[in-house]
């Protein structure tokens, strides 16, 4: 077994609302920290972000400190690590679950659209595991990081042009970071939800129908998931249980309520 706290300090990326803020809710009852870690999102989610924070001080009796940035900037992503560092003396779990989505075909996929899709939901990741990584390494005793696919990163379906490119680059970013890591007790993981019931999932108006009416992410239960459900999965990975859990593709775990079978 590593030498991993389990009440280290958690970061989470994309925490203003959906999966994130239920992930970061998650990991304040889980007891990470005597102060509850960062939460992080965009400069525009502000407001949200403030709101998630209170429930951790109200529910939890723990300070919990916002950070705003942009995952798709490495200068932001540096200095939201650095931040963390600073805030609670070291980093042990990073989850780096910011993520975009619009959905379209192929032929009506824009140049502009694939290229912002990938900025966030892969270089976004990508620089999360990097940083992440060369602090956790500078600390030695090892850790956790913890990424973002779906199940469109396990099997592409129609209108999910970027998205599922984007989903299956977390995928073999994952698995490389694990192979790579692995040396240093850190271990690599990837969540893959299916129909989750959040914001992202709803129509907007770069988005008409949304994930709400897709039949490609329909599951067996019929209804959609909970956020709580991913951040159940999210917890396990970053408890001390999970310490010989790292790379194995059949460990990108898929919450979709039996929409893949493999």
């Amino acid at each position: 077994m590593t030498s991993f706290a389990i009440k280290g300090a958690a970061f989470v990326t994309g925490a203003a609302q959906g999966m994130g803020r239920a992930i970061a809710l998650r990991l304040a009852a889980d007891g990470f920290n005597e102060d509850f870690p960062d939460v992080c999102d965009l400069p525009a989610k502000k407001s949200l972000l403030d709101g998630v924070k209170q429930e951790i001080v109200t529910n939890f009796q723990r300070e919990s400190a916002v950070v705003l940035g942009d995952v798709s900037s490495e200068t932001d992503v540096k200095e939201m690590v650095s931040n963390v560092t600073r805030n609670l003396g070291s980093l042990d779990v990073m989850v780096a679950n910011a993520g975009i989505f619009r959905a379209a075909p192929l032929i009506e996929t824009s140049s502009q659209d694939f290229d912002a899709i990938l900025a966030t939901n892969a270089r976004g990741v990508f620089l999360c595991y990097r940083y992440a990584a060369l602090q956790m390494i500078a600390q030695g005793r090892g850790g956790r990081i913890i990424g973002a696919s779906s199940i469109a990163g396990r099997t592409g379906w129609p209108g999910g042009t970027a998205y599922s490119a984007s989903k299956f680059a977390v995928r073999g970013l994952t698995q490389v970071a694990a192979h790579e890591l692995a040396a240093h007790k850190i271990t690599v993981n990837a969540y893959a939800p299916g129909h989750i019931a959040t914001p992202m999932g709803e129509p907007t108006s770069d988005n008409q129908c949304g994930l709400k009416n897709s039949s490609a992410v329909q599951s067996l239960l019929g209804d959609p998931g909970s956020p709580m459900d991913v951040a159940a999965v999210v917890s396990f990975l970053a408890s001390r249980e999970a310490h010989w859990m790292t790379a194995s593709l059949a460990l990108q775990l898929t919450i979709d309520g039996g929409r893949l079978f493999s």
